[in-house]
């Protein structure tokens, strides 16, 4: 059960992620019907042995095989087309947080705060504690509030990173000389986990990404003690 658990996506922590599940599930659904279909139909031929010696055209079924699978593009495209612009779109932010990617570790940068920026690398295994995640916990982690609408800005310093969380639904680059941007909002308090995924250089698995989700009052607390 665990081997399958694993072939899943991560469960959602943000609402963008959830419509990116839902919509992953939608497709799914639709290409296992068709496969389901087109099987049946070649089983049906192979043991056919009917046949029609005056079947010469076939106008009316040629339309239908022309005409069905343009209509269930668009059950696919239109969904698809929606989340695009709901990914693109920028929604008042509340707090603004600046990522660089270095190689091979992130930097950050809380743009509405004075002084509060830090660099954050993974923890090496021979110094986690013992509830530690091997590869994935870092020395500094991002703390942001639930609830809170959140725009990240990603730039990298040298080549090119790719700032990752998957139970945010969450991708952007990192590219030298150029500023990305994206938002996300997180709906539960919990640890988020990420990693770049771009192929960065030597020590690309190794500059994972910790997100630490927090209340409103915790999260001003946490700000008032690191400024």
């Amino acid at each position: 059960m665990a081997t399958w658990a694993n072939l899943g996506l991560q469960d959602s922590a943000s609402p963008l992620m959830e419509q990116l599940i839902f919509f992953h599930d939608h497709t799914l659904l639709i290409l296992v019907m068709i496969t389901i279909m087109v099987t049946y139909i070649m089983v049906m031929l192979f043991f056919n042995l009917l046949t029609n010696r005056f079947l010469l055209h076939g106008q009316t079924i040629e339309m239908i095989w022309t005409i069905l699978p343009a209509i269930v593009l668009l059950f696919i495209a239109l969904p698809s087309l929606r989340l695009l612009y709901l990914l693109d779109e920028i929604n008042e932010p509340m707090i603004t947080l600046k990522s660089i990617g270095h190689q091979w570790y992130w930097s950050y940068e809380y743009s509405d705060f004075l002084n509060l920026e830090f660099d954050s690398y993974m923890i090496p295994t021979n110094e986690l504690q013992s509830d530690g995640f091997r590869l994935l916990d870092v020395d500094n982690r991002i703390v942001l509030p639930m609830n809170s609408q959140i725009r990240i800005l990603v730039t990298a310093t040298d080549v090119i990173h790719s700032w990752t969380v998957p139970a945010l639904g969450v991708k952007v680059d990192g590219t030298p000389g150029r500023l990305n941007q994206t938002n996300f909002l997180i709906n539960r308090p919990g640890l988020f986990f990420g990693q770049c995924s771009e192929i960065c250089g030597a020590n690309h698995s190794f500059m994972p990404i910790v997100i630490e989700s927090l209340p409103v009052n915790f999260f001003m607390k946490w700000i008032s003690l690191n400024i």
